[in-house]
């Protein structure tokens, strides 16, 4: 059996590569990838907890298929509005979406 810290470790790096991508990219596609790398970090996460504590139990499971869930409305809803900007704007690049401010 696989240690629970190679989950951990290998959980910690994708989240670390998905907040550098968020932090360091400028195109809104790469951000909401990068959102999506954490995301599923989290899932490695919450199954592996899962497998470690409670192999009987289906709750980290469950909670699994929940944030699944929660990541696809937000890549619809995300690509939705990125493809809505780049209509109005012709770019998706982050710093420049400023239709909020006054």
């Amino acid at each position: 059996m696989i240690p629970l810290s190679w989950y951990l470790i290998v959980a910690a790096l994708l989240f670390s590569i998905g907040l550098y991508g968020v932090m360091a990219r400028r195109n809104a596609v790469a951000i909401l990838m990068a959102v999506e790398l954490m995301l599923n970090a989290v899932n490695i996460n919450l199954v592996a907890f899962w497998r470690y504590t409670a192999p009987d139990g289906a709750v980290g499971l469950t909670w699994a298929v929940f944030v699944l869930t929660v990541a696809a409305a937000e890549a619809a809803v995300g690509l939705a509005l990125i493809i809505s900007i780049y209509r109005r704007r012709d770019s998706v690049i982050a710093e420049e979406l400023d239709m909020l401010k006054n």
